[in-house]
């Protein structure tokens, strides 16, 4: 019996992690990274395209390189092992905006849902801390 202090372990965190769940978590992260890190360095350097958008959504241009900094700050953290889940719950908030930006004018939001979901769903797959927290069982 164990005693009230201990711990539990569950055999899940101890379970090793197959290669392929492993890689498909990789993979599945990679886009939306890539993605987001382009989206980023655009609004950083303020170029037209970005400009123009940020226009049509009825955001000042002024506000696109303090965006940038945020999303590229975001990714960063979700990038990092130790600060992933943080960085995941950060670029939830931050695509949380961005669908609310795209449903306000009617345009179509689903690549900030679908970025979002490749977030989670990647960090799921490579991470046993967040697979233990969720009731998905066989």
């Amino acid at each position: 019996m164990r005693a009230m202090n201990e711990p539990v372990q569950s055999d899940f965190l101890t379970a090793p992690i197959s290669r392929k769940m492993l890689w498909a978590g990789y993979i599945m992260s990679a886009l939306p990274v890539v993605m987001l890190l382009f989206s980023g360095a655009m609004k950083l350097m303020k170029a037209a395209p970005v400009l123009e958008g940020f226009a049509r959504f009825g955001y000042p241009g002024n506000v696109a390189f303090g965006i940038g900094m945020v999303e590229i700050v975001c990714v960063i953290l979700y990038v990092i092992p130790r600060t992933s889940v943080l960085g995941a719950i950060l670029l939830t908030g931050y695509l949380g905006g961005a669908t609310a930006t795209h449903v306000r004018i009617g345009d179509p939001f689903y690549a900030p849902v679908l970025l979002g979901v490749l977030i989670w769903g990647g960090l799921v797959l490579r991470d046993a801390r967040l697979r233990a927290l969720l009731p998905l069982r066989r």
